[in-house]
């Protein structure tokens, strides 16, 4: 498992979770932005070689973290998105008092069919969690 996180306090619990678990040697804790993470990991040859990919991140950078988990993951692999419908706001019109991920979420969202590099599914469990299978 690759992690990636940038709050300190959070992965400190997880770590002692992991630790717990017997699994702490299994995952590998990346404390920077995820994008610089998945470039590295792209820049060390990993493209194709993850089974899947949690996005589970701040929403604006969405289609960026979207783009480098699909050059990573293998053919057949799915990339799983978490809160993409924003409290059901994505449904409603761009305001200017929206914040930047409402209009970001609304086109990411309504592009996934038209890709044809994934077969895409939103399921509303929770706040929206979408599923992309890569072909």
């Amino acid at each position: 498992v690759t992690a990636c996180d940038i709050n300190v306090t959070f992965t400190d619990i997880a770590r002692e979770t992991w630790q717990a678990a017997g699994v702490a040697h299994k995952i590998t804790l990346h404390l920077q932005p995820a994008l610089l993470t998945l470039d590295d990991l792209i820049a060390e040859g990993r493209s194709g070689t993850y089974d899947i990919a949690l996005i589970d991140a701040d929403k604006p950078p969405t289609p960026q973290y979207f783009e480098r988990c699909l050059q990573l993951v293998r053919s057949g692999g799915i990339i799983a998105i978490d809160n993409v419908l924003l409290g059901g706001r994505v449904l409603q019109p761009v305001t200017a008092d929206s914040p930047p991920a409402h209009a970001v979420l609304q086109a990411f969202n309504r592009n996934l069919p038209h890709d044809n590099r994934i077969i895409p599914i939103t399921l509303p469990v929770g706040d929206g969690l979408t599923l992309l299978l890569k072909k």
